[in-house]
């Protein structure tokens, strides 16, 4: 059976959800376009906008810690600049984040509605080329811009031992692939891939926190997915990072093919 892309996705903000792309064009060295794009950082965040460097997850609001945001649906249009944030269906924010006046109504409203988190007054943070994503730099990369991929097949034998269902998007993935042997992607690190019309390298494993213990539909911690992974198969891993090597189109059951 080929492997093929099942979904793809873009995170615009990090720790807010999901955007469902029917296609993308993958720049190398480049992760998807708008993916990470911006942040909500903790008051005491510093972060040089003109030359920004990695920081790690817990400078920002993000899932791992502040479950509550998977409560929000949000949805953003990058040719205007608008934001659109709803709960439970109905429209609680809408406004342009790219401007003055729009980023300090986001901020407004995110004062309030994690008002009870730590961390102080979010703020709100963009840095041009720049992409808040969790990972680092690995050895070997020319770059910290990845794509993640998650094989579907991998979700399912973690269900088998969960003995319930498991929502791929609890991982966060650019990329779901269906057509491989669960677990099989653990094999590739090092490896070059044919995603569609680009070429990836994949550069490593991608280790699994906490933040994939929250349901991204009821915004609870329902199942300890860091636990299960260490309990019963012997490690924390979910899925790979690749780099970009060569850009091109990706587009939904486009083939995916080791080179």
């Amino acid at each position: 059976m080929s492997m093929t892309v099942n979904s793809i996705f873009r995170y615009p903000i990090k720790g807010l959800s999901a955007e469902l792309l029917a296609e993308v064009t993958l720049a190398a060295g480049q992760s998807i376009p708008h993916d990470r794009r911006f942040a909500i950082a903790h008051a005491t965040t510093n972060i040089d906008l003109e030359k920004p460097e990695w920081l790690p997850k817990t400078r920002f609001f993000m899932l791992m810690r502040d479950e509550k945001l998977a409560q929000l649906q949000t949805r953003f249009d990058e040719h205007s600049g608008f934001l659109a944030i709803e709960r439970f269906g109905q429209l609680l924010f809408n406004a342009r984040i790219t401007d003055t006046q729009g980023r300090k109504s986001f901020e407004a409203f995110f004062a309030e509605f994690l008002m009870d988190c730590p961390g102080g007054p979010p703020r709100l943070v963009e840095a041009p080329g720049h992409t808040f994503s969790d990972a680092k730099q690995k050895p070997n990369s020319t770059t910290y811009k990845y794509i993640s991929l998650v094989n579907l097949a991998t979700i399912r034998d973690v269900e088998r031992v969960a003995r319930v269902p498991v929502d791929p998007n609890r991982f966060r993935a650019n990329i779901y692939f269906e057509g491989a042997s669960a677990w099989n992607e653990q094999k590739w690190v090092g490896m070059e891939l044919r995603l569609g019309k680009a070429r990836l390298r994949v550069v490593s494993l991608t280790t699994r926190c906490p933040a994939t213990a929250v349901n991204p539909t009821t915004a609870e911690r329902d199942l300890d997915i860091p636990r299960i992974l260490r309990e019963e198969f012997g490690h924390n891993y979910m899925g790979v990072y690749a780099e970009v090597a060569e850009e091109g189109i990706v587009k939904k059951n486009d083939l995916l093919l080791p080179l």
